[in-house]
């Protein structure tokens, strides 16, 4: 169940090493880190099922913002 102060959503973001974090937005530090995207997205699942997951698109990003699609 969700924290009823926290956003019901999670950011998994690429780090600079390669791996992900596992991120609710505004978070100072990431929920999890992990090896892969996909499990990124299982775990953020298994810390909240009914959260929104968010996923960053890294394949061919030019500079600019970050682009998301949503689990």
């Amino acid at each position: 169940m969700a924290d009823k102060d926290k956003p019901n959503e999670f950011f998994v973001t690429r780090r600079q090493d390669g791996r992900y974090n596992v991120l609710r937005p505004n978070a100072e530090r990431p929920s999890a880190v992990t090896d892969t995207q996909r499990q990124g997205i299982d775990r953020a699942k298994e810390i909240d099922r009914d959260a929104a997951v968010h996923i960053q698109r890294v394949r061919g990003n030019p500079p600019g913002p970050d682009k998301f699609r949503k689990e």
